[in-house]
Order: structure tokens, then C-alpha cells, then sequence
């Protein structure tokens, strides 16, 4: 491995320059994005190509593949540490590359199924591995600026995602979608020659399960931190409920399919909006008061959401304002629940980081799939699921806080393991 020196991307050797570098790792982030949100308008296409017969079985595309992300998301960490990050990104994404064009050429739908699947789990080092990679170079207030602009251009995925899966499969069909993320793929491989190892000879820790296993029970036995992982994860779930059945919502509640990209779009700006706010304003006011009034926030919104639903005449701009509210909403509690379940574990940062993440996401994951299979013509299941889901936020969160909430920055009691 190169013995990389810890100085900024401007001066070190051979090291992509700092505008380059964030775009690298932006890209690298964007494909699992892409992988999820540039099949939504295509769904049904691969429905009635595959002989899905149930309409809330498509929606499986996309639960099966955050399955994947969540069980992926659990080893790429201590991989990475032993193996360096060049040593664990590019064969993921080569990975990347060849079940993309696998799902292209599938032939029925468990086929399909199990291929995303994989797929899933291979993407989930691309995001691991571009933390660790800005960690290596960055340190605190850098590393934090770094990362912020990183989301900024990786948050335009979401945006236009929808717009390019609809254009591909439009022009094309369906399954060219699959083998555009496949060129992705192959794109990135390229430009990653310019990335050289970050991970510094002195850093390369070896595996050792044993270790990793009581670190992963040490996180689950803390309270606060528990709570908060599970809570995000809750909150998580409702953004998924969202995901696997927003085509569906607009297409049929509304009969505007052809205004799903530029709805889906509205939203995603929504959630944009927010962790930008949330960055200007955390530090101020404090992670908990930031996310605990955030989760109030959103049960009011939940509420109005159930309202609207039940009056007979929602429209499309009413529940797409909404929408924009309540995951923006998700976005301010999000990144703050995992800061505070994060706080206790600074000697242990990546197992605790890379175990919270898999038990979050296999949370969300699995509470969005139930949420997007309650559809059934009509916005009330998802108005009913985000309301539920903010009260069993709540709860967890009063529970992990022992009951104080609101409570200032830097005071907060230290949690026992």
C-alpha cells in the first residue's frame, strides 16, 4: 500500500485535485443512488415484461435492493481497513459493473430479484468507502466541508434520476436503464486509476471477528445509542414506504404518470433544502433540539397529510407540497439521529459507525417494504404509516433520552456502556 501522507488534496503527491476529488467521490455515492431511483419510472414496464401480476410486487425492485445495501453495509468498513480502500472499491465496483448488466438481461422476475439483491450488497461499500477515503485526507472542520460539498453534488441524483430512467426506457426500454449503470461503472473504474491508496501503512488494522462482534454488542447494549439507531431507522422506513410506492401514488391516485420525474424531483429538492438548513442551524441550536422538534414537525405534517387524505379532494400539488414537508422533515432528523447515537463511540468509530449503519438501513428497509405493500389505491396507508412512524420515533427517542428532551448542546449526560 502507498504510505500516503495525511496533507490536504492540494499538496499531496499524485492526489486528484480538491475539485476533482470531490466530484470523484460524489460520482462514486451517485451510482447506488441511481440504482434506486432511476428504476421508479420504469416499473411497471418491468412488470409486465417479467409477468408480475401483483402491482405491489414491483415495488420489490427496489426493497430487496436496500435489503442488499443494509446486509453489505455491515463488513465494507473493517474490509477497507485491512485491505485499503482502492482494495475494496474497485472489485465492488467491478461488481457494480456486472450485476448491472445481470439485472439488464434477467429473465424473470426472482431472477431479477436476486440479482438486485446482490447488487445491493456491492453497492453498499461505494458509500462506506468514500467516508473513510475523505477521513483519511481530512480532519475535522476540512473533513466536514469536504462531505458537505460531496452532498451537494450528490444530491442532484435524486433529482434527475427519475427523469434519466424514464428517458432511457422510453427511447430504449427498460433494461437499458440496468446497462447504463453498468457504463457508469465502467466510467468510474477508469477515473479511479487517479485515485491512489489513502489508507497509510500504519493505519491497516487486521480483521478480527471477535473483536468486531463485541464492538457490535457494546453499540446494541448502549441505550442512547440504541435508541437513536433505532428510531432513525423508523423514521428511515417512512422515506421508504415513500420510495417503493410513489410511482404508484402518482400514476394511479392521480393519473399523472408523466409528471412523476418532475414530482419525485420536488421532493428530493425538498429533503435537499433541509440538510442544508440542518447544517447552518445544528451547531447553534444543538443536535437534539434541531431533530427532537423535527420529529414533533413531523407528526403534525403526518396529521395534515391523513386530513387531506381522507377529505375526498386531495390533488396532486396538495400532496406533493406535503410530501416536500415531511421528508424535508426526515432529512433534519436523519443525519442528526445517527451524530447522537454516534457521540459515545470516538475509540471506535468505524465498527460502531459501519454496525449502525447496517442496523438502520436493514430497519428502514424492512419497515418501508411493509409500508409500501399496505398501498391500495389511495394515499391514506402511507399518511397512516408516516404518522405511526413518528410516534414510535418519539417514543424511542424519550426512552434513549430517559425521558429529557430539548436538552441543550454539550449537555446531555454521558451515557454508560
Amino acid at each position: 500500500m502507498h504510505n500516503m501522507p495525511h496533507s490536504p488534496i492540494g499538496t499531496a503527491p499524485r492526489l486528484p485535485g480538491d475539485r476533482e476529488m470531490v466530484f470523484m467521490m460524489a460520482m462514486v455515492m451517485a451510482l447506488n443512488a441511481l440504482a434506486i431511483d432511476a428504476m421508479l419510472p420504469a416499473l411497471p414496464a418491468i412488470g409486465d415484461a417479467l409477468g408480475v401480476t401483483v402491482a405491489n410486487d414491483r415495488q420489490f425492485i427496489i426493497s430487496i435492493y436496500l435489503l442488499g445495501t443494509a446486509l453489505g453495509s455491515l463488513v465494507y468498513g473493517p474490509l477497507a481497513d485491512r485491505f485499503g480502500r482502492k482494495g475494496v472499491l474497485v472489485p465492488a465496483l467491478i461488481a457494480y459493473t456486472v450485476f448491472a448488466i445481470g439485472c439488464g438481461l434477467a429473465t424473470s422476475f426472482p431472477m431479477l430479484l436476486a440479482l438486485r439483491f446482490a447488487h445491493g450488497m456491492v453497492s453498499a461499500a461505494l458509500g462506506v468507502i468514500v467516508v473513510a477515503v475523505i477521513r483519511d485526507l481530512f480532519a475535522g472542520d476540512a473533513m466536514a466541508k469536504r462531505m458537505s460539498l460531496i452532498f451537494l453534488v450528490f444530491m442532484i441524483v435524486p433529482i434527475i434520476a427519475p427523469t434519466l430512467g424514464a428517458g432511457v426506457a422510453a427511447i430504449a426500454g427498460w433494461r437499458w436503464i440496468f446497462l447504463v449503470l453498468a457504463v457508469m461503472g465502467i466510467v468510474m473504474l477508469v477515473w479511479l486509476r487517479r485515485l491512489p491508496e489513502t489508507l497509510t501503512a500504519d493505519d491497516v488494522r487486521p480483521l478480527d471477528w471477535r473483536t468486531l462482534v463485541a464492538g457490535w454488542a457494546t453499540v446494541t447494549r448502549h441505550r442512547r445509542a440504541a435508541g437513536y439507531m433505532i428510531a432513525a431507522g423508523v423514521m428511515q422506513g417512512a422515506l421508504f414506504g415513500y420510495l417503493n410506492s410513489s410511482e404508484q401514488i402518482i400514476a394511479e391516485v392521480f393519473g399523472a404518470r408523466s409528471l412523476f420525474p418532475l414530482v419525485f424531483a420536488c421532493v428530493a429538492i425538498g429533503i435537499a433544502i433541509a440538510n442544508f438548513s440542518n447544517a447552518a442551524i445544528v451547531e447553534r441550536f444543538g443536535a437534539r433540539r434541531v431533530s427532537q422538534s423535527a420529529v414533533f414537525a413531523f407528526m403534525a405534517s403526518s396529521i395534515a397529510q391523513i386530513v387531506a387524505a381522507l377529505s375526498g379532494v386531495e390533488t396532486l400539488p396538495m400532496f406533493t407540497v406535503l410530501m416536500m414537508v415531511n421528508v424535508g422533515l426526515i432529512g433534519f432528523i436523519g443525519s442528526n439521529f445517527g451524530s447522537i447515537a454516534m457521540e459515545d463511540f470516538g475509540h471506535m468509530a468505524g465498527v460502531a459507525s459501519s454496525y449502525q449503519s447496517f442496523a438502520r438501513t436493514l430497519l428502514a428497509a424492512t419497515a418501508g417494504a411493509l409500508i409500501g405493500q399496505q398501498y391500495d389505491g389511495s394515499t391514506l396507508p402511507l399518511a397512516y404509516a408516516f404518522f405511526s412512524c413518528a410516534v414510535a420515533g418519539l417514543l424511542l427517542v424519550l426512552w434513549a433520552e430517559r425521558g429529557r428532551l430539548f436538552t441543550r448542546p454539550g449537555t446531555a449526560p454521558k451515557s454508560p456502556f
